[in-house]
């Protein structure tokens, strides 16, 4: 019987002095653990949990059976995991602290902004210039909706659309990301200024991309979805059927980790998503946002795409896409609260305001000694 073992951090604090320096750099970000959830699952049931610190945890791991002992001390070592920057063209993306992508959707059918930018090559650089002086680290670029019920994109109509903005985003010196599944589009965009292939499909679309993720050696996002990669962009949502959707996707963007490591991409160069609102329920939705502190047991920067989606309609009387600023803000917020590197956002100027309103809120946090004995 499998087993399998996850450590979750459940208490925070503003600072390791408030816990007596008995308390972790959660990623080597700007959040600090104190207090963490040891879980033995066997097949597929939770068979065990402790609680403890960072000062009693040694003696938590000990009690775990030895099938399991290499992959808890591991995941111990990558919750305290300092991440090296991302270094991007000619700008570094710092990971310890969050991080903005701002959205450009070249498409004529994204749920939220479609058609806007697809056909006015003027707007959607303006769109662009916009999101960097409101202080976007990266413009992540997309030819494709992969929205649920999304019609099919021939690969010519992608390339078409994502490659003069992947340009004109390139001329302005910014960093790029590029939203796509195909390899050919991949190659067009890193070859036309591109930094970063980011794919819902994880690389499994195309058994290609794989290939040439690890030959161009540049950085990827692997985002989780129940679909098995080789269908069109709704096929993506199939399948999100879960015993436990937290563990599940743990697990399986382990996995993907470590097809991308083998396939020879460098480990720093990954970064992984755990997919809001593909092939999920508002519940498991809602799960995995609770659970973000967990993913970083996984040892690698995490990126949270929930601005406007439809989980916050769900939560606010089915307000439209362009009504679903605040829920967007506080999805963001939560999400910086566990540690996450990167947000990708429609609403940058907003988004960093809150990122710059919270960071300056923990770095005060930090030298914040009034209540402790002097």
């Amino acid at each position: 019987m499998s087993e399998h073992v996850y450590i979750r951090p459940i208490g925070f604090t503003p600072g390791p002095q408030s816990e007596e320096g008995d308390a972790v750099r959660l990623a080597g970000g700007m959040v600090y653990a104190h207090r963490f959830a040891v879980v033995l699952r066997r097949g597929g049931e939770v068979a065990a949990r402790w609680t403890c610190s960072p000062a009693t945890i040694a003696g938590v791991l000990g009690e775990l059976p030895d099938s399991v002992g290499a992959a808890a001390e591991a995941q111990w070592a990558n919750l305290r995991m300092a991440h090296v920057p991302l270094q991007l063209g000619e700008r570094t993306i710092r990971l310890d602290q969050p991080q903005v992508m701002g959205i450009l959707n070249v498409t004529p059918d994204s749920f939220s902004d479609g058609g806007k930018f697809l056909d006015d090559a003027e707007a959607g650089q303006a769109h662009a210039a916009t999101m960097l002086q409101q202080g976007a680290a990266l413009v992540d670029i997309g030819g494709e909706s992969t929205r649920p019920g999304a019609p099919a994109v021939w690969e010519g109509d992608e390339l078409k659309r994502v490659v003069p903005a992947v340009e004109y985003c390139a001329a302005m010196g910014a960093a790029i990301s590029v939203d796509t599944r195909r390899p050919a589009v991949m190659e067009a965009a890193l070859d036309a200024g591109a930094h970063v292939i980011n794919d819902v499909s994880a690389l499994r679309h195309d058994p290609r991309s794989m290939e040439l993720a690890a030959a161009r050696g540049c950085p990827v996002v692997l985002m989780h979805a129940p679909g098995d990669g080789s269908g069109e962009g709704s096929a993506l949502h199939d399948h999100g059927d879960y015993a436990n959707v937290v563990f599940e996707v743990f697990d399986w963007l382990a996995a993907a980790r470590d097809r991308a490591i083998d396939a020879g991409i460098a480990r720093e160069k990954i970064v992984l998503d755990p997919g809001i609102g593909f092939g999920k329920s508002l519940a498991d939705n809602l799960a995995l946002m609770n659970a973000l502190p967990l993913f970083h047991a996984l040892g690698q920067p995490l990126l949270l795409g929930v601005s406007r989606k439809r989980m916050i309609g769900a939560l606010s009387n089915e307000v439209g896409a362009h009504e679903r600023l605040g829920g967007s803000i506080a999805l963001a917020t939560r999400g910086m609260d566990a540690g996450v590197q990167l947000l990708r956002v429609h609403d940058v100027f907003d988004t960093v305001q809150a990122r710059n309103v919270w960071r300056g809120l923990r770095d005060a946090a930090l030298t914040d000694f009034g209540d402790l004995p002097g």
